[in-house]
C-alpha cells in the first residue's frame, strides 16, 4: 500500500479508515508533526486553521494509546464547545480501530451523564476548561495516569481568560506525560506556557501561504455602519451563497441582525454565547445539514466550525486583528474548494484593514455598493447643476454663448 502516512509511522488500520473517509495525503502540518509525536517529543505547532491539525494530534495518540488499561490516557483542552465536539467527531471516526472510550467534557451538558461515562473507563477526554475544573473539583475524573495533554487554540483559551484554568488542570497531570500545543500565534504568553511545561519542545511552524487562504477571492465593500445592512442585503442578493457565515463583533450585533434577517424573510440563526447548548447545537445541526442557509456568529462561537460547503464568509464587523480574519475567512475553501469573503469597511475600520494586508501581504479589492455609487453620482450630478447656475448667474457662459451664434 503505497500511503504517505504509513511513511509518517501511522499503522495499517488506522490508514484504513483515513481512506474510507477519503483523507489520503497528509497535510504539512501532519506531515512535521505526526512523526514528532509518535517518537514521544513534545511540540509547539503554529498553524492557521483549516491545516489538519486535529489528526496530527489525534492519530498519534490514538496509535499509542493503550486501551486495555482501565485509566484516562489522552486530554485534548479545547477553548469552546464547538471546537471540543468537531474534535470528538474525528476522534471517533479512528477509535474503530482500538474501540477506545471518548468522552466529550463541556458546559450546557447534563454534568451527571459526564459522571457517569467517566466511571466507566473513558480512554480520552475531550473538554473545555470550566467543565474539565468541575470534575476535577468534585472529584470524577483523574488524570494521575494521563500520557498525552493537548492545549487546542491555546492563543484563544489565552485571549479568553482560562490561563489560570489550564494551569490548574496541568497541576492534576503527571510530569511525565507528552505535551503537545497548538496554536494559530505564539504571543508570549504561549511562550512562557510552553516554557513551564513542556520538555525541551520541537518548534514547528507552518507558513500561512499553506492555508487555502489563496483559494478564497477577497472583496471590501465600503460603506457605512448606517449603511452596512443594505450593503449585506446587497451581497447577498448579488452573490446568492449555498451556505454563509455572518461574523459580527458582539452577541447583541449577532442577535439584532439575525432578527433583521429573518423579518426579511432570510432562512437565517444565531450563534453565540448567550445560547443554551442544546439550542447551540440545534443550530450547528441544521447548518450542517443544509437547513439554514447563513449562520450569524461571533468569534468564539465560530471557533471550531469545519463544514466542507461553506461557499462564502461575510464580515458584517470587521475583526481586529489580522489573525482573526484569516480564522474567519478560512471557514470557505474547505477541502481544496474555492470561496468568497466580503468584508464590509466603514471610515473607521481603515487602519483595522491596513493591519489585515499587511499580514496577508495582499491589497485587498475595494467596492462600493450599488445604492452608494447611485447616491454618489446624484451628489455628484446635484453640485455639477449647483456651481453651474452658479457660474451663469455670475455671466461665465454669456461669451460662449454669443460665440455660437455667430457660428
Amino acid at each position: 500500500m503505497d500511503n504517505k502516512f504509513l511513511k509518517l509511522g501511522i499503522n495499517t488500520e488506522l490508514v484504513k479508515v483515513l481512506e474510507r473517509n477519503r483523507i489520503i495525503k497528509p497535510t504539512p502540518v501532519q506531515s512535521r508533526t505526526i512523526p514528532q509525536i509518535l517518537n514521544g517529543k513534545d511540540v509547539v505547532v503554529q498553524a492557521q486553521t483549516g491545516t489538519g491539525k486535529t489528526l496530527a494530534f489525534m492519530l498519534p495518540i490514538m496509535q499509542n494509546i493503550d486501551t486495555t488499561k482501565p485509566e484516562i490516557k489522552a486530554l485534548i483542552v479545547a477553548p469552546t464547545r464547538e471546537l471540543a465536539l468537531q474534535i470528538t467527531r474525528e476522534a471517533k471516526k479512528l477509535s474503530e480501530v482500538n474501540e477506545a472510550k471518548i468522552l466529550a467534557a463541556y458546559g450546557g451538558k447534563d454534568v451527571n451523564s459526564q459522571i457517569k461515562k467517566l466511571k466507566g473507563n473513558i480512554d480520552i477526554v475531550i473538554g473545555t476548561p470550566g467543565r474539565l475544573l468541575d470534575h476535577l473539583r468534585r472529584g470524577t475524573i483523574n488524570l494521575g495516569k494521563l500520557k498525552y495533554l493537548v492545549l487546542d487554540e491555546a492563543d484563544q483559551m489565552l485571549h479568553m481568560g482560562f490561563l489560570h484554568d489550564i494551569e490548574d488542570i496541568i497541576s492534576k497531570t503527571p510530569k511525565d506525560r507528552n505535551t503537545m500545543l497548538f496554536s494559530a500565534t505564539i504571543p508570549n504568553g504561549i511562550r512562557s506556557l510552553s516554557k513551564r511545561y513542556s520538555k525541551n519542545p520541537v518548534q514547528i511552524e507552518i507558513e500561512s501561504k499553506n492555508i487555502t487562504i489563496d483559494k478564497i477571492e477577497q472583496i471590501v465593500v465600503e460603506t457605512t455602519d448606517r449603511g452596512k445592512l443594505d450593503s449585506l442585503l446587497e451581497s447577498i442578493e448579488k452573490y446568492n451563497p449555498f451556505l454563509a457565515i455572518i461574523f459580527c463583533r458582539t452577541k447583541r450585533r449577532a442577535k439584532s441582525l439575525n432578527e433583521n434577517l429573518q423579518s426579511k424573510g432570510y432562512n437565517s440563526d444565531e450563534i453565540h454565547g448567550d445560547l443554551s447548548q442544546a439550542k447551540r447545537e440545534r443550530v450547528m445541526k441544521n447548518f450542517r445539514n443544509a437547513k439554514l442557509q447563513f449562520l450569524v456568529a461571533t468569534d468564539v462561537a465560530a471557533r471550531g466550525i469545519d463544514i466542507n460547503n461553506i461557499t462564502h464568509v461575510f464580515n458584517y464587523d470587521i475583526p481586529q486583528d489580522p489573525e482573526s480574519y484569516i480564522h474567519r475567512i478560512g471557514r470557505t475553501a474547505r477541502a481544496g474548494e474555492e470561496g468568497i469573503a466580503v468584508t464590509f469597511v466603514s471610515p473607521k475600520d481603515r487602519i483595522a484593514l491596513n493591519n489585515i494586508e499587511k499580514t496577508i501581504k495582499t491589497t485587498i479589492e475595494k467596492k462600493k455598493n450599488d445604492k452608494e455609487n447611485k447616491k454618489q453620482k446624484r451628489s455628484y450630478k446635484k453640485e455639477k447643476n449647483k456651481n453651474y447656475k452658479k457660474n451663469k448667474s455670475k455671466g461665465k457662459y454669456r461669451k460662449n454663448k454669443k460665440s455660437n451664434k455667430r457660428r
